[in-house]
């Protein structure tokens, strides 16, 4: 676990950083913030949440150092570590924590009931018991959805129209998050000719069996939902769907640029600088009970076509023309 190290990590051109706790100006009021991170100081995509949620919390009138200091703590999606480092922050009592993913807003919390959270990149907060509703959140925290079942859809039209001889798709889930999402794909299958196989994933043993196995019966497809266990896992399943002729659409940008296929989904950077927002309303006396959990309202569409050569795929120009970025 990383403990309470200070270092600063450039990240490339925009020059943005890992936030550097700084001892506060002599007789201004200091508010306490806290982050909580399932990855390394070496992960590029939790360096740029971070730097974004920085910037935004700074240009709503945050400075570090002056009024507002920061305590984050990287766990690397270990679970053991993510306990010990909410554990931590919990006993800094920050006026509020940031809470980048699924993974990190469960063992916040275990760990308090009374401390605000705001939580970024979660699948379904209601089903996890993490809110009472998305309108009316009413406990310690609210915040930020990965996506709406009915994202479900696109994700079978987008995989067909890249790979139409997909007949049987393989839907990655994690126990309870996924399971509504599952059954909505699995009542719209039928009519795009798909039949769906669900795939529980709770190891990288039995992701790599299931995906094996599943690919031994041609015309295969992957549909990826994300959660913190495919996240940690994102280079095996990318590998693992390239190896075996899997063409597979993914929730999250960052598994498209370990070598994924393709993706569709919230963009995770921007619901950190959104994040922000709330965070910023909170230290202002909002409680986080009646700031109501926000879905995406745009999406971003992902290729890569380096993937798509290795798969013997051809992207029609229509898909990549709609494309937010597209990867040679």
């Amino acid at each position: 676990m990383i403990r309470r190290r200070e270092f600063i990590t450039l990240l490339g051109a925009a020059g943005a950083a890992w936030p550097v706790r700084v001892s506060a100006q002599q007789g201004e009021r200091v508010r306490r913030v806290g982050i909580l991170l399932p990855v390394t100081d070496s992960d590029a995509e939790g360096q740029q949440r971070v730097s974004a949620f920085v910037r935004a919390l700074q240009q709503l009138g945050w400075s570090l150092g002056k009024n507002v200091r920061i305590d984050y703590r990287l766990s690397g999606n270990k679970v053991e570590t993510m306990r010990a480092s909410a554990a931590e922050l919990v006993t800094l009592r920050p006026d509020v924590i940031l809470a980048l993913s699924s993974a990190a807003t469960a063992p916040l919390l275990e760990a308090t009931r009374t401390i605000p959270i705001v939580f970024t990149g979660v699948a379904d907060p209601v089903a996890t018991g993490y809110v009472e509703s998305l309108s009316r959140p009413g406990g310690n925290a609210t915040g930020f959805t990965v996506y709406e079942n009915s994202i479900g859809k696109n994700w079978l039209q987008i995989l067909k129209e890249v790979a139409p001889r997909v007949k049987r798709v393989a839907l990655l889930r994690e126990t309870v998050i996924g399971a509504d999402l599952f059954a909505t794909v699995q009542t719209l299958a039928p009519s795009m000719g798909l039949e769906m196989h669900a795939v529980d994933v709770r190891d990288a043993g039995e992701t790599k069996r299931a995906l094996t196995t599943f690919a031994q019966t041609p015309n295969g497809g992957v549909i990826a939902t994300g959660g913190p266990r495919q996240s940690a896992q994102r280079h095996l399943i990318a590998g693992l769907a390239k190896r075996h002729g899997l063409p597979a659409i993914y929730n999250a940008r960052f598994f498209v640029t370990a070598g994924g296929l393709i993706s569709y989904g919230a963009d995770f950077v921007d619901q950190a600088q959104l994040a922000a927002g709330y965070v910023d309303r909170i230290l202002k006396g909002e409680k986080p009970a009646e700031l109501p959990v926000q879905v995406p309202t745009k999406y971003d569409l992902v290729i890569n076509l380096k993937t798509a050569r290795a798969l013997g795929l051809t992207v029609p120009r229509k898909l990549l023309a709609r494309a937010d970025q597209v990867i040679k």
